[in-house]
């Protein structure tokens, strides 16, 4: 522990920085201070021990903020133990210990707060106090939750003056301006995906944490080397079928904005009915998959059985008729309830087979790559997510795109390989001759028969254009008000996981029992052998 003595003729900066001393001091020596006098002109105080002699004096000196300690006396005689708290450890105090370590680590979370406390000061400090100083913390740094909202007018108009062609619009509602929900695309992205991306775009949601919550809806598509590439995302106040609606005829307004003509759309997402019915009423003739991931952790979660999430996939890669069938009768055998459960969803929105539209390889939608961005900055206030979703699409986008000018394939590398492994398989094969006359010629030139948003330049079409920077806040200008929502965050621990409807609504999986034959319990928790000993007595 770093050594905190104080002396006579000590100078500080002001009043401020000399309570801050003089309490760290008191808490690195552990003694406690009853104040006599304090204001901006002096301070007096003594050891709070009885009978400990212990007294420091300071003062101000004239015309300057500076603060001097005028005299000490006495020595502490009180021990000075270890204890399990400490008067001095004030919310105030603790902010100060943690604002560096939260500017690194927004996620310091309050027991390890109270862990390192205890660490370097041997006290302890009860965790609400730790949860408040980090809120405090976070907001001295960040601003506060409020402040967020009431910049988000502001900070579209700098998006769409900035980065022109781009999407950004805040939604309110009632008379007070409430927020309701916020969309933004950047012109970068809307390019990206029209001229060089996959047509697939995958949709999903992650919740916020701050003080009124909220979710994060977002868009996002791949790129030619199979990477994930963020379309447009919004905030509302609530997830619902009216927030997914809104969500899907704000990202059709905004590809309209920058195209004549909407390529047919492959869209994947999870299970949930309001995202199926949005896409169906805001992209009529576009198709609609569910993430394989989605469905095989939830058959895991519901069943528990490794065979059926293998069997779950080969069914949803079968290329045949015939294939699928022998699957999913497979799928009857190992558990005739998770084959009713699977009926909830048909085979023509995740079955190679059955699908209508183009997958272009990607079963799953990988959403959890672009929640990943966020998971750090889900706390912090509005405005701040996302700032730090325009940083990291700034700093991917550059990424990308100098590491692709380095490519001297035709095909982007994934394609490439997927191509060497073909030929690698390829060559394994036995040729037969069909007759004297008719045979196949295979072109020398393997990347003609590859689909062009695979190629390295519709990568690199994908990010040419820059996502600009946005200037300081101290350059906006206030064009509205807008007010936090109405509900806050209620008290208690968070879920982890964002439910679904579908998940609230669905059917339990009923357990049976081998030893009695009888429903509602496992062998284990069996009581009729209880009973039956309890009649024979």
């Amino acid at each position: 522990m770093e050594d905190q003595n104080i002396f006579v003729g000590q100078e500080f900066p002001d009043v401020k920085a000399f309570r801050n001393a003089i309490k760290e001091a008191a808490i690195a020596q552990h003694f406690e201070l009853r104040i006599i006098k304090s204001d901006l002109i002096r301070y007096i105080a003594k050891c709070a021990s009885e009978g400990c002699p212990w007294r420091i004096r300071a003062i101000k000196l004239p015309n300057a903020p500076t603060f001097t300690i005028r005299s000490l006396e006495g020595t502490h005689t009180c021990g000075k133990n270890a204890q399990n708290g400490h008067h001095q450890a004030s919310v105030d105090w603790i902010v100060n210990f943690i604002e560096e370590r939260l500017r690194d680590n927004i996620n310091y979370k309050p027991k390890d707060i109270l862990h390192d406390i205890y660490k370097q000061y041997g006290i302890t400090i009860p965790y609400k106090q730790a949860w408040r100083a980090k809120e405090r913390g976070l907001q001295a740094i960040y601003g506060s939750s409020e402040e967020g909202y009431c910049l988000l007018p502001a900070y579209c108009e700098q998006i769409k003056t900035t980065n022109p062609g781009s999407h950004a619009e805040v939604f309110t509602a009632g008379s007070d301006s409430r927020f309701q929900r916020f969309f933004i695309s950047f012109y970068a992205s809307l390019h990206g995906f029209l001229n060089g991306c996959l047509p697939v775009i995958c949709l999903g949601g992650i919740q916020l944490k701050s003080k009124y919550l909220g979710t994060l809806l977002s868009a996002t598509s791949f790129d030619g080397d199979g990477g994930v590439f963020p379309l447009a995302f919004g905030v509302v106040d609530e997830e619902n079928d009216d927030s997914w609606l809104w969500f899907l005829l704000e990202l059709r307004k905004a590809l309209e904005m920058s195209t004549e003509k909407i390529p047919p759309l492959t869209f994947l997402s999870d299970g949930q009915k309001s995202i199926a019915d949005a896409v169906k009423r805001q992209f009529l003739s576009c198709c609609h998959a569910i993430c394989m991931q989605y469905l095989s952790e939830s058959i895991s979660r519901d069943f528990k059985n490794s065979r059926l999430v293998q069997l779950l996939w080969k069914a949803a890669y079968s290329t045949s008729t015939r294939g699928f069938k022998e699957k999913m009768a497979e799928i009857e055998e190992v558990s005739s309830d998770a084959a009713t459960w699977l009926q909830q969803y048909p085979p023509s929105r995740w079955a190679l087979i059955h699908f209508d539209g183009t997958r272009y390889g990607h079963f799953s939608s990988n959403i959890y790559e672009f929640n990943k961005w966020i998971l750090e900055a889900r706390e912090l206030p509005i405005i701040q997510v996302i700032k730090r979703i325009h940083s990291k699409l700034t700093e991917e986008f550059e990424l990308r795109r100098s590491r692709s000018s380095t490519w001297s394939s035709t095909l982007s590398p994934s394609a490439e390989k997927r191509i060497m492994d073909g030929r690698t398989l390829a060559s394994t094969y036995q040729v037969l001759r069909s007759d004297e006359v008719e045979f196949e010629v295979i072109s020398a030139e393997r990347s003609d028969i590859v689909n062009t948003d695979f190629t390295a330049a519709s990568y690199r079409e994908s990010y040419s254009k820059e996502v600009h920077p946005i200037p300081d806040k101290l350059e906006w200008s206030r064009t509205r008000i807008v007010r936090p929502p109405k509900f806050r965050r209620p008290p208690g621990r968070p879920e982890k996981k964002r439910l679904c409807v579908e998940d609230l609504n669905r059917e339990k999986h009923t357990v049976h029992c081998s030893k009695c034959n009888q429903t509602g319990h496992y062998k284990t928790t069996c009581k009729t052998e209880v009973v039956q000993s309890t009649q024979q007595f």
